[in-house]
């Protein structure tokens, strides 16, 4: 339904219910239908109107047809379809009055009070601009006699709220834009493929990936693949770099290595500004150092193809959030930008945001390259030098600690495999020896320690070297091997191994069953002396139910593995019409691969652990679904997916919902069940399982060596977990996680942080709540 721009305008909403309008601007990026998706249902489930406005600005100035009412099912499907379905636009006539004039009037004339723009920061500079203006605007319209002064009166207030939509991740102020996580698993998929046949031939790879006033994909990408060099432009290479750079990579070649990456963003330049092009790179590897050398430029395949997880769940909750700015917001309240800081969805002021953003490009500009690298968020110099201190070991001689600091630091995989184990064993081997440990992998897990630790020809114990780890970034599972045993099957023989191989700090990467190995360790230093050192345990697994923190390796790359599944799954029961599908889960007892898929995917519904099943619930359930399929008119992408967590029931398993919900279809429809089982576990693991695994080992290794020499290891203060609470990374004493967060009934923390997206869940995909509906028959 469209409203011609010739009708006089609609009369307002009662109370704070708003029209609000959603467009996408500037260059488009995956995960922005996930916004439109989110904010179109939420503001229909707030009571609000939502609008369409199509070809970004281009829109606005058109208006007409352009500008169109949201329905709930118009935004079916759009969660897992790339770049934007509502259209972009660059559009030169917004960027004078008369154009925004042209707005401001097909805005008021559609009865649209409320602005939510996915884009860049000029995208986003345009639309504060647009509200400043926006008074005066109205008052020229008054003045022209297209608009009345009643009319202005009542839409005298605009409110426009940022949702930061770009690959490049340029924006300051959050963590992560919508679409970067996207375009990186593009840009890391290519490098792992060209990995191969540059070992083959002992090539080297120039990439140039895309990033004109931002490094983040080179960077993010370098520290993903274990590049060997990376040109960004927030940080140039040294006066010298051509000869940094090539005793750089010669000395990685020296060391064993067969191939060479290299990562130039496009906007790479030196300390003087000068252009770093691909082709410069490819010239010096080839003639300095005899490298048969090629170029491969990456261009818009970074750009394009469907969202990943993270990208879908980012749009959606900052979509959702962006709408409840938008009902919060009064006449003075300043635009806010939805953003991510770690793991929280926070509001930021928009314009310092821009500003914050523009001056990293004037830093540049001044050659204030600290500047520019300070006003990135903390995470991105903290990646930079995560991968400095990795990759160029042995270059940097002044990170090498004193003799009597260096420690023979044991690393240890405990639990089930999971993405991004190999890169925190990568990183943790890479950081001690450049700071002169001895790194020792300790082969699976703690009965691989006690029963072959003097195996011949080679034990269980090995010190590892830089080569030894080489090319582990990107292979999944764990290559030291891990197991589920705990060391009190054998806390004797476990301390007696620790002494024998002088095994001074201790570095853990696993699950639920790593942290009770780590407590048992530390309610063991009573009585076993070799226990008094300190230990940083990694959370790493699918499940994400690891106490002390709101995120585990490899919860990334097993959601990315089921997304993947269950699109395909959907496809084929939309290709059916009127299919259900039931989809089982792992996660163990913890809900959390189940509601974040879900909140990925779209499903229908979601069972956990956490809330349980009851035939209740499944009568609601079954009807919503009856109900939902009675008003298929034969529309696309009308598949419909429930997932179930494996230990969600014992009575009520996969099979058992899928025949229920076929019986009482009563051949309305269809209903099957789907068990992905380890392929949640198995794959090349996702970016953000890498970075964030080489990010988190590094800052476990400083704190292994810091407390080595600060700590009398008289009390528990030097055996903690890793993790990411809220905006935070912070290492939390195993002590008090074990006493006041964990569930070890359920093997989960006590307090879940990723609970209340289970109402977005339900909300956004049109579950009705139970007092909505009758007991006995689940009816509305």
């Amino acid at each position: 339904m469209e409203r011609p721009s010739s009708s006089p305008p609609p009369a307002p909403l009662p109370g704070k219910q708003r029209r609000i309008g959603i467009m996408t601007s500037g260059g488009d990026a995956p995960g922005m239908n996930g916004a439109v998706r989110a904010v179109v249902r939420m503001s229909i489930f707030m009571g609000c109107e939502a609008y369409a406005i199509y070809e970004g600005y281009e829109g606005l100035v058109q208006g007409g047809s352009l500008i169109k009412l949201m329905h709930w099912d118009d935004v079916r499907g759009y969660l897992s379809e790339g770049g934007t379905l509502i259209g972009t636009a660059r559009c030169k006539a917004f960027m004078e009055r008369p154009g925004r004039l042209q707005g401001a009037k097909h805005m008021v004339m559609a009865g649209i009070d409320a602005l939510v723009i996915c884009g860049g920061d000029g995208s986003l500079t345009g639309a504060d601009k647009f509200r400043k203006e926006w008074p005066g605007l109205l008052d020229e319209l008054v003045a022209k006699k297209e608009l009345t002064a009643e009319q202005k009166r009542t839409y005298q207030h605009l409110n426009i709220v940022g949702l930061v939509g770009s690959i490049d991740n340029d924006m300051s102020s959050t963590d992560a834009t919508i679409g970067c996580y996207s375009s990186l698993a593009r840009i890391c998929e290519a490098i792992d493929c060209i990995d191969a046949t540059a070992e083959s031939h002992q090539r080297a790879f120039v990439i140039e990936v895309m990033g004109r006033h931002c490094g983040w994909l080179a960077l993010m990408a370098g520290v993903s693949t274990s590049a060997d060099f990376i040109f960004i432009p927030e940080k140039p290479p040294s006066e010298n770099w051509e000869a940094e750079m090539c005793s750089i990579i010669r000395r990685h070649r020296e060391m064993g290595k067969r191939k060479t990456i290299v990562i130039v963003a496009e906007g790479a330049h030196d300390l003087a500004l000068r252009k770093v092009t691909p082709t410069r790179v490819k010239d010096l590897l080839s003639n300095d150092l005899k490298l048969d050398t090629r170029i491969t430029t990456l261009g818009h395949v970074q750009r394009g193809g469907r969202p990943c997880a993270y990208d879908r769940m980012l749009s959606t909750l900052q979509g959702v959030e962006a709408v409840r700015a938008v009902l919060n917001a009064t006449p003075d309240t300043p635009s806010p930008v939805i953003c991510v800081i770690e793991n929280k969805i926070v509001r930021k002021p928009l314009l310092k945001a821009v500003e914050d953003t523009l001056e990293v490009a004037k830093a540049i500009e001044a050659k204030d390259f600290s500047r520019a690298m300070h006003l990135r968020d903390a995470e991105f110099a903290e990646y930079h030098n995560a991968y400095t201190t990795t990759t160029a070991t042995g270059h940097h001689p002044e990170k090498r600690l004193p003799k009597d600091q260096q420690l023979r630091i044991g690393i240890i995989h405990v639990g089930a495999p999971a993405g991004g184990m190999n890169a925190a064993t990568r990183a943790a081997v890479a950081y001690c020896l450049t700071r002169g440990h001895t790194p020792v992998a300790l082969h699976n897990g703690f009965p691989g320690l006690c029963r072959h630790h003097d195996d011949q020809p080679v034990g269980s114990v090995r010190e590892m070297s830089w080569l030894d780890v080489q090319g582990w970034v990107s292979r999944g599972g764990s290559e030291i091997g891990c197991n589920r045993a705990l060391p009190s099957d054998d806390m004797p023989k476990t301390a007696w191994c620790f002494e024998k191989y002088r095994i001074k700090a201790l570095f853990i990467v696993g699950g639920f069953e790593a942290f009770t190995a780590v407590s048992e360790l530390r309610k063991a230093r009573s009585e076993y002396s070799a226990f008094k050192i300190p230990i940083a345990l990694l959370p790493a697994t699918i499940s994400n139910n690891v106490p002390g923190t709101e995120y585990s390796i490899g919860s990334d790359t097993c959601l990315n593995a089921l997304v993947d599944y269950c699109d395909a799954i959907k496809q084929s029961a939309s290709a059916s019409r009127r299919r259900c599908f039931v989809v089982e889960t792992q996660g163990g007892k913890s809900g959390y691969i189940a509601t974040i898929a879900g909140l990925s995917i779209g499903a229908t519904a979601v069972y956990t652990p956490e809330e349980g099943i009851n035939i209740k619930m499944l009568a609601r359930d079954i009807e919503h679904l009856r109900a939902s399929f009675a008003k298929d008119r034969g529309q696309a992408k009308a598949g419909k997916l429930i997932l179930r967590n494996e230990h969600a029931s014992d009575t009520y398993t996969t099979e058992v919902i899928a025949n229920m919900i076929k019986e009482e279809a009563h051949g309305r429809f269809e209903s099957r069940h789907a068990i992905p089982g380890h392929v949640q576990q198995g794959g090349t693991p996702s970016p953000m399982d890498r970075c964030r695994a080489i990010r988190l080992a590094v800052r476990c290794i400083e704190f292994l060596e810091g407390s080595a020499t600060s700590s009398k290891h008289t009390d528990s203060s030097d055996v903690v977990v890793i993790g990411i609470k809220g905006a935070s990374v912070v290492f939390g004493p195993m002590e008090t996680v074990e006493k006041h967060e964990t569930n070890w009934k359920d093997r989960r923390p006590k307090d879940e942080s990723w609970l209340e997206l289970k109402t977005i869940v339900d909300t956004l995909s049109g579950r009705p709540k139970p007092e909505d509906c009758c007991e006995s028959c689940g009816r509305r």
